[in-house]
């Protein structure tokens, strides 16, 4: 089991709406919500790293939303799946592909 932390952040007009779609999806959890700064925390709960990075996707995806981005994770003992992050992981996060090749190597 993994669990996430998100950050996500939406306009302050929109941040109700938001938090009507963050709550319609599986396995997210609105645990925090900041009003003025339209800031809002999420915790997600995924099976594997992949569908935690897939969660993640849809997240970013949702309209209204500014940023979501990763600000914690926790992956548990068992999880067969823990070998390797997803392989376009880097890229979602905005790191150039240079950067990633030089520390890659």
């Amino acid at each position: 089991m993994n669990l996430s932390g998100i950050l996500v952040v939406a306009p302050p007009d929109d941040i109700e709406t938001v938090i009507e779609q963050l709550n319609e999806l599986p396995g997210v959890t609105v645990y925090h919500r900041d009003d003025p700064t339209g800031r809002v925390i999420v915790v997600q709960e995924a099976e594997t790293v992949h569908a935690e990075v897939d969660g993640l996707r849809r997240i970013k995806a949702l309209p209204g939303i500014i940023f979501a981005e990763l600000v914690y994770h926790y992956l548990a003992d068992d999880e067969s799946d823990a070998s390797l992050p997803p392989a376009d992981l880097d890229s979602m996060c905005g790191i150039p592909e240079s950067v990633l090749e030089h520390l890659n190597h």
